[in-house]
C-alpha cells in the first residue's frame, strides 16, 4: 500500500508533474483511466491525448491486425503502446519543454456485458521515459476482473491504471513496492494480477520470475505458470482446453522419487480413455499456503526450484493453495478438461483428514464434492514400509467411519493406484537427502538426477555444505 491517501491524489500529483505528458488510449471497457485524471483536475498538463477504437476495422487501421483474431491480448496492447509512442516524439519531441518524460498507458479490456458474462480480463500497458529523451522502460500486466457489474469493473480498472502509472514514474527503482501499489483503493477481490512484465533499460536488472512470485506473496494473484525455458505466462492462456496432470511437491529437492511419481502417473494418465496426448500438460505445483500464514517468504528458494523443475521440462505452477480441492478448482476454470493429481500414500491419509475442513459448513463431504467431478482423478504412488508390504492405494489405513466413503471412491475410479513403480528409487526419502546435503554428506548424491545434483553444487541450493 502506497502512502497516498486518495486515488484523486495519485492522479493529480501526476497531473501537476510537468515532466510527464503522453497519451492514454484504452479498448473497452470505457476511457476510465483516462477519466481519473480528467477528475483529477489538471489534466490538461498531463495528457496530449485520449483515444479509444472500439470498431475493428479502425483499431486494425490504426494498430495493425491480429494474427490470431484476438483483440484482447498482450499483442494488440504492445502495438498500441510502440504506435502511440513513437506518434508522441514524432509530432511532440522536438516542441515540448527538453525535461518531458514521455509515457503511453494502454489497455485492452474484456469487460461484463448485456451478453459476455465470464472470462472478464484485460492487458494494461505503460511505455515511459524514466529521464528525459531516455529510451523507454516498458511494464505489461495481465488482469482478471472479479466484480459483478460492468460499472464496477469499470471502476476498477481506472483504479489499477492510475496505480500503474503512478508506480511506474514513482516506484521504479523498487519494484516490489511497485507491484504492491497496484491494489492501492481496491479492496479485497476487485482484480486479479496473475502476469506482469518489465523490460527497457531501467528495469535490466529486474528479474520477471522474482515478479511473478511476488504477485502471489502479495496477494495479487493465486497462482503464476512457469514454463520449460522459465518463462512466466498467462495461465488463462497456457492451460486453456488442456489435459492436465499435476503433481504437488515441495521439490526440495527433486529426487529419483520425484520422477519416477511423475513418470507412473503420466503414463496412466494418458491410457485415460478418449483423452487427447498432443492436449495433455503435466505441472509440477509448489504451494506457498503453509508459508504465507507464518513469517516471510523466501522467493529465492522458490525460484530455485522453479529453474530446476524448468531444466528437468517441467512447466511449474507457484500457487497459495492449501488445499488440493482448491487447486483443482483453479486449474479447472480454464480446462474443463481431465485433470489427474499424483500424489503419494500419505497424502491420501492428509486428504481424508477432516480437521482440514472444519471452515466449510459441509465439512469434508462438501470438500470431495469440489474435488471429485468428473473429469478429476487422483493417483496415487506407493510407498515402502519398513518390514512390511508397500503401502498402496489398496491398503491405506483411515479412520473406521471414513472406509466406506474412500471405497466408493476408489470403486468408481476417483482414486487410481500407479503400478510399475521403480522399488530400487524408493528408499530414497526427500527429507532425509535434504538433511544429508545440509551437512554435505556424500550419499545424498544418489538419491536426485544428476542434473539437480549438479545445479545444487554449483549453485549452493537448498542450504547446501561441503566438507
Amino acid at each position: 500500500m502506497s502512502d497516498k491517501s486518495s486515488l484523486q491524489q495519485k492522479a493529480l500529483e501526476i497531473n501537476l508533474d510537468p515532466a510527464v505528458y503522453g497519451t492514454i488510449a484504452e479498448i473497452g471497457a470505457g476511457q476510465e483511466v483516462a477519466r481519473c485524471f480528467f477528475q483529477a483536475g489538471g489534466a490538461a498538463g498531463t495528457i496530449a491525448k485520449t483515444m479509444s477504437a472500439y470498431d475493428m476495422q479502425f483499431s486494425d487501421a490504426i494498430y495493425g491486425a491480429e494474427e490470431d483474431g484476438r483483440y484482447v491480448s498482450r499483442s494488440r496492447v504492445e502495438k498500441m503502446l510502440r504506435r502511440e509512442f513513437d506518434l508522441l516524439l514524432e509530432r511532440l519531441g522536438a516542441s515540448r519543454p527538453k525535461n518531458t518524460t514521455f509515457f503511453v498507458f494502454a489497455d485492452s479490456v474484456a469487460a461484463q456485458g448485456f451478453k459476455k458474462r465470464d472470462n472478464c480480463h484485460g492487458w494494461l500497458g505503460v511505455r515511459l521515459q524514466l529521464y528525459p529523451q531516455a529510451p523507454p522502460s516498458e511494464i505489461i500486466v495481465h488482469v482478471r476482473m472479479l466484480d459483478e457489474s460492468n460499472r464496477q469493473q469499470q471502476e476498477a480498472l481506472g483504479i489499477i491504471g492510475v496505480n500503474l502509472i503512478y508506480g511506474a514514474y514513482y516506484y521504479y527503482r523498487n519494484p516490489v513496492q511497485l507491484i504492491e501499489s497496484l491494489n492501492d483503493f481496491l479492496g479485497v477481490k476487485r482484480l486479479e494480477v496473475d502476469m506482469i512484465h518489465f523490460s527497457g533499460p531501467y528495469f535490466e536488472e529486474v528479474d520477471n520470475r522474482l515478479m511473478a512470485l511476488q504477485l502471489v506473496k502479495s496477494g495479487l494473484t493465486n497462482a503464476v505458470l512457469f514454463t520449460p525455458p522459465g518463462t512466466v505466462v498467462q495461465p488463462a492462456e497456457a492451460l486453456y482446453k488442456k489435459e492436465i496432470l499435476v503433481y504437488r511437491g515441495s521439490f526440495r529437492p527433486v529426487t529419483h522419487v520425484s520422477m519416477d511419481m511423475v513418470r507412473c502417473g503420466m503414463r496412466t494418465f494418458l491410457e485415460e480413455p478418449n483423452l487427447n496426448p498432443d492436449q495433455s500438460m503435466l505441472l509440477a505445483e509448489i504451494t506457498m499456503a503453509k508459508l504465507m500464514t507464518g513469517g516471510d517468504i523466501d522467493t529465492k528458494d522458490f525460484l530455485a526450484r522453479v529453474d530446476i523443475l524448468s531444466s528437468l521440462g517441467f512447466n511449474v505452477l507457484i500457487s497459495n493453495y492449501g488445499r488440493f480441492f482448491r487447486l483443482r478448482a483453479y486449474l479447472n476454470q480454464f480446462t474443463g478438461r481431465r485433470i489427474g493429481i499424483v500424489l503419494g500414500v500419505d497424502n491420501i491419509v492428509d486428504i481424508f483428514n477432516e480437521q482440514y475442513y472444519e471452515e466449510l459448513e459441509g465439512g469434508i463431504l462438501e470438500a470431495f464434492g469440489k474435488l471429485f467431478p468428473g473429469n478429476t482423478k487422483l493417483y496415487v504412488y506407493p510407498k515402502l514400509v519398513e518390514n512390511g508390504p508397500l503401502a498402496t492405494a489398496d491398503n491405506v489405513v483411515l479412520p473406521a467411519h471414513l472406509r466406506h466413503l474412500y471405497a466408493h471412491l476408489r470403486e468408481n475410479g476417483f482414486i487410481v493406484p500407479l503400478t510399475g513403480h521403480d522399488e530400487s528409487v524408493m528408499a530414497h526419502f526427500s527429507r532425509t537427502i535434504l538433511e544429508d546435503l545440509k551437512r554435505g554428506d556424500g550419499d545424498w548424491r544418489l538419491g536426485v538426477p544428476e542434473p539437480v545434483y549438479q545445479a545444487i553444487v554449483a549453485h549452493r541450493l537448498f542450504g547446501y555444505d561441503s566438507i
